[in-house]
Parts: structure tokens; C-alpha cells; sequence
């Protein structure tokens, strides 16, 4: 059964069963508001939201490499992998996927932080106001079974980027944290810097 998470709250990564987790697909997920206008008024541009995983050491950013996004799909160890862009949003359920082999990820690396950001948002004058519907959820990636989901709730206007949530070990355990963050940094690179 799935836990629906506050801002702020925590939960262990468990198993149904009561197991250790191998492998845990984090979906994310938004729809962009439905904006008003007449039969003659421009199509609005496409909101691309762009996610991001940061594979840290001691809770920090140590190498771009580090960075796993639409750009650089696969992290090094082979442990986290993201399933491709999406540049719309369009459409149900998970807009795009990281996959975490969490029993192969090397022991140095103890936290892995989930971001979101809106493509060119400055240039395209686009923030997170213009977007709902928006969550983080993590599955048992071999049963599928949703474990976790947070919804942002929160009015989110004039800001282009999100902390979404976190993967951290604990006492040799897994667990997430909800943390719904919003910045107004402009760039995967931007965010990045904060974690360094």
C-alpha cells in the first residue's frame, strides 16, 4: 500500500513483504494548467520540464558525471538510469522515469536527490505557476508497486525549478524524503551548484 507523503515527511523503503529493496523506479509526473484563450489566440509554448538526478557523495555533488539527466542518461556506475526526455508533458501518469539499482549503487554514494526544472524557463517566460497536477512517486521497480508519492500542492509562481525529493542511506536502509523545494534557478547546471 502505498504512502502518501507531507512536505518534510519521511519513510523507509520497504518491500511489501518486508525485504530489502534491489531496485526502485522514481516516476515524476506534471500537467501543465489550461491556459484561456479564443478561437484566434496563439498556442501557448510547450512547457519542456526537464528531471534530474544528483548521485552524491556525503550528501554533495562531486563530479558533473555525477549528474544524471536528458543529457547524460546513465551514471557511471551503471546504478541510475534515466528513461529519456519528455518535452511537453502530455499525457497520463509518469512524464519521465530514473531507475536506482539501489543494491549495486557503490557504498560512497549515499544520497541521491531528485530535481526538476523548466527548460529555458527564463527565456520562455515559464514557472511551475503555469503547472499542476505535479508528484514525485517511487515503485518497487520488480513488482511495480508504488510505495511512496508526494504532491506538490503548493502555489509555485514565478519559480522555475524544484527539490523534489530524496534517496538517502540511513543506518544501512534506504529512505525517501519528501521535499518539494521550489528555486528559481534556471538550468540543471544552476541547481547542480546548489548541491556542491
Amino acid at each position: 500500500m502505498s504512502v502518501n507523503l507531507q512536505k518534510g515527511q519521511k519513510v523507509e523503503l520497504r518491500k511489501s513483504t518486508g525485504g530489502d529493496l534491489r531496485r526502485v523506479m522514481v516516476g515524476l509526473g506534471w500537467d501543465e494548467v489550461k491556459r484561456k484563450g479564443g478561437l484566434f489566440a496563439p498556442k501557448p509554448q510547450d512547457i519542456d520540464c526537464d528531471a534530474s538526478a544528483f548521485v552524491c557523495v556525503g550528501g554533495k555533488l562531486v563530479s558533473n558525471s555525477d549528474v544524471v539527466y536528458f543529457g547524460n542518461l546513465r551514471h557511471s556506475s551503471g546504478a541510475v538510469n534515466h528513461m529519456g526526455d519528455n518535452l511537453t508533458g502530455a499525457g497520463e501518469g509518469d512524464d519521465e522515469q530514473i531507475f536506482v539499482e539501489l543494491s549495486t549503487l557503490p557504498e560512497q554514494y549515499d544520497k541521491i536527490v531528485f530535481v526538476v526544472n523548466i527548460y529555458q524557463a527564463a527565456q520562455r517566460r515559464q514557472h511551475f505557476g503555469l503547472i499542476q497536477n505535479a508528484f514525485i512517486r517511487v515503485c518497487d521497480a520488480e513488482t511495480n508497486q508504488e510505495l511512496c508519492r508526494y504532491n506538490l500542492s503548493e502555489s509555485y509562481d514565478n519559480l522555475t525549478a524544484m527539490v523534489f525529493g530524496e534517496l538517502y542511506r540511513y543506518k544501512g536502509q534506504w529512505k525517501f524524503s519528501a521535499i518539494g523545494q521550489a528555486t528559481s534557478d534556471n538550468s540543471v547546471s544552476d541547481l547542480a551548484n546548489r548541491f556542491r
